[in-house]
């Protein structure tokens, strides 16, 4: 199995609910977040890829045109936890590049959540 991965960055601002009053998470703040997409494929291509970096600009271009500099509360329609986001991504992206069967999403260089398909 070969396997690959691209990291791209954004900055944004989200507010956790859920949480007690009186912790940080549950006002607004920001992270300059790590997108890290994984692929893999058993075989690779007539060139010798998993797939050509290039070929994931798409990515590049959803998170500059949707959430670099916006507040992810108003994005997804979910509790903007690394965890759900990297879930949303995995779904957003994988449409486009099959090859996906990972999202990670860093908040901080000590923070990582991974979104995982089961069975890729």
């Amino acid at each position: 199995m070969y396997k690959i991965s691209k990291q791209f960055a954004f900055s944004a601002s989200h507010i956790l609910e859920g949480l007690s009053g009186d912790h940080p998470c549950s006002r607004m703040h920001g992270h300059n977040y790590i997108i890290t997409v994984h692929l893999k494929s058993a075989e690779l291509n007539e060139v010798g890829f998993v797939k050509d970096y290039r070929e994931l600009s798409f990515i590049k271009k959803y998170i500059d045109d949707v959430l670099d500099h916006r507040h992810l509360n108003d994005i997804f329609d979910v509790n903007p936890t690394a965890e759900n986001i990297a879930r949303k991504l995995y779904e957003i992206f994988v449409k486009q590049a099959p090859q996906i069967y990972a999202v990670e999403v860093s908040e901080t260089p000590k923070t990582t959540a991974i979104y995982e398909a089961d069975g890729k």
